[in-house]
């Protein structure tokens, strides 16, 4: 009787029907609340599942996002080497660029002193030309007046053997 007593201090019914009505109350909060806890338990499970494949997502993105920078420092260093390689290539073609440059301006200034060499070789032909042309009418000259001389040293040869001599 002192249970009966507790339980009508608690507020509970006399009757066994209240008291069944009571504990049913009490067995589907108890039930709701289980029913609660299952939902934030599956929801913390599913939570879970979430979190563990993120993480193992992460750790793949982690690993291939190494790969990656792996792959691109490698990348970085082939490309340093071909901008090297085209560095100095092109260095060299500059060099090539400048010495074929100071020979051609090598050549261009052989051309010009050849020209004036040859200009100069046209005047000075040019003079022993009219040097030969004045040497020639010269001769011709010469020539006549050698004529007339012979002509005249005959005709008095000729003159002086008639008179006996």
């Amino acid at each position: 009787m002192g249970e009966m007593r507790k339980d009508r201090e608690k507020g509970l019914p006399n009757d066994a029907a209240g008291l069944i009505e009571h504990y049913r109350l009490e067995v589907r909060k108890g039930q709701e609340a289980y029913d609660e806890l299952l939902k934030e338990l599956n929801m913390l499970r599913g939570t879970k599942l979430v979190v563990e494949q993120l993480s193992s997502e992460k750790i793949k993105m982690k690993k291939r996002a190494e790969e990656a920078e792996g792959e691109l420092s490698i990348l970085r260093g082939i490309e340093t080497n071909r901008v090297k390689e085209a560095q100095a290539r092109s260095n060299q073609l500059q060099e090539e660029l400048d010495r074929k440059g100071r020979e051609n301006n090598d050549l261009f200034n052989r051309v010009a002193d050849s020209l004036e060499v040859n200009e100069s070789h046209q005047k000075y032909n040019g003079k022993l030309q009219d040097r030969l042309t004045e040497l020639e009418q010269e001769n011709i000259e010469l020539h006549a007046e050698n004529k007339k001389m012979h002509n005249y040293l005959d005709s008095k040869v000729n003159k002086a053997r008639e008179s006996g001599m």
